[in-house]
């Protein structure tokens, strides 16, 4: 059974446990940061596990020293690689940044109320975030207005739950979308003199070289000013990942795609042509077939000379190996199961920043100026971005300095104090 809120409502930030929410939530309505490191600006890094829960990779290279522990966030894949590491850092410090402006704007609210508000505003952020700038170029601008399309006010007839084939399949598309190089850039947008490129393998659970190596800047930039791969269906996922994957506490590295075939035998997900069916799409029957979909009738031949059977063929290779979409990162399939999950996320969710009597107009209008490159810009080091984070932009081209890029108005929710 699932455990974790399938909600869109930032518990990656704050935890889906009462027991973790309290261990990461600090006073007067911040989280809790690292009492022993921080950047060369003072900035915030996220709050340590004990060292007796489990150990992350350390620097080899020098002896001696404190020990930089894995990183302690709402989701314990925290640690797993350094731009996830980057974007808990960047949740961590808006939080308290929120917090530390509603506690100046409201001195009569309790440190309970900081921290509720802010989460409720952070929870409207990556909502915000995820459904208007990412999804619509995951699946599509068609798909997402066919399957998804404008918000219509809560549903208590959705199931918000994250369907089986969305959580096992549909929404690891990205793994194939991975670079078997993690780029590290500095303020010109040009590989850092002081920490060059890593093989992805080199980032697994080290946030040592965030502590040590120039902290989130150099990653961040990496991510924005760089394409991220492009899927071909002779090569799906870079060697990184299904020769060298690190798993804490298994002694041997692991596959990837192997893991992802499995887990979704282990869930018992019906095969690939049993989800083209369910979303409208023509069943695959021969190997004709295949090769149109793909595009690639070498591979499409590979393919069933190992599943024997179209029948046969799971759901995450068969959803991968289609031809993208117009202007999107997915085939008919995913984009598919994609798409009728964020509308079910969004129209079953009461609490949805846009359902009614969740916050004001004038809060609203505020929160629409949300942006990722607004997130970077308040809580890094980073002076120019792109716009949009989610589009590539090379570096000057395009490029605007932080203070043109739109930033909420927080005097918004000042409250008067009752007397």
């Amino acid at each position: 059974m699932n455990s974790i809120t399938s909600f869109i409502d930032a518990s990656v930030v704050y935890g889906h446990t009462a027991d973790l929410q309290a261990s990461l939530r600090g006073l007067d309505g911040k989280l809790y940061v690292h009492d022993m490191f921080s950047d060369p600006k003072g900035r915030p890094f996220l709050l340590p596990v004990s060292p007796l829960t489990f150990g992350c990779l350390q620097d080899t290279r020098q002896a001696g020293g404190p020990r930089v522990e894995c990183f302690n966030a709402g989701d314990s894949r925290v640690n797993e690689g350094l731009p996830l590491t980057a974007l808990h850092t960047v949740w961590l410090r808006e939080h308290n940044r929120i917090a530390q402006k509603l506690r100046a704007l409201n001195a009569h609210w309790s440190s309970d109320t900081v921290y509720q508000e802010t989460r409720k505003i952070i929870g409207a952020m990556h909502q915000i975030i995820t459904l208007r700038d990412y999804v619509p170029k995951i699946v599509g601008p068609q798909s997402f207005e066919y399957h998804i399309g404008p918000y219509g006010g809560y549903d208590p007839a959705v199931n918000p739950s994250a369907s089986n084939v969305f959580a096992t399949a549909a929404f690891r598309f990205g793994h194939a979308t991975i670079s078997p190089i993690l780029r590290r850039l500095n303020e010109s947008f040009q590989e850092h003199e002081l920490f060059p490129h890593l093989r992805l393998h080199q980032t697994f659970f080290s946030p040592w070289r965030i502590v040590k190596e120039g902290g989130i800047e150099p990653i961040l930039r990496g991510l924005i000013g760089t394409a991220a791969p492009a899927i071909h269906v002779d090569m799906l996922l870079t060697e990184e990942l299904t020769d060298r994957l690190v798993v804490l506490n298994i002694p041997r590295q692991m596959d990837l795609a192997a893991l992802n075939l499995q887990r979704g035998r282990d869930h018992a997900v019906p095969g690939y042509n049993k989800w083209r069916t369910f979303c409208g799409l023509e069943p695959i029957k021969t190997a004709e077939d295949l090769s149109e979909v793909m595009g690639d009738k070498t591979v499409a031949q590979k393919i069933l000379s190992l599943y024997k059977h179209p029948i046969n063929i799971d759901v995450w290779l068969g959803g991968l190996i289609e031809k993208l979409l117009p202007d999107s990162r997915t085939g008919p399939l995913f984009s598919c199961l994609i798409a009728k999950q964020m509308k079910a996320l969004r129209d079953g969710d009461r609490f949805w920043w846009e359902a009614a009597g969740q916050f004001t107009r004038h809060q609203k209008a505020e929160l629409l100026k949300t942006t990722m490159s607004r997130l970077i810009c308040d809580n890094s080091d980073i002076k120019e971005v792109f716009p949009d984070s989610f589009r590539l932009g090379k570096f000057p081209s395009g490029y605007v300095p932080c203070h043109q890029i739109p930033s909420m108005n927080l005097t918004i929710w000042q409250e008067k104090a009752q007397l």
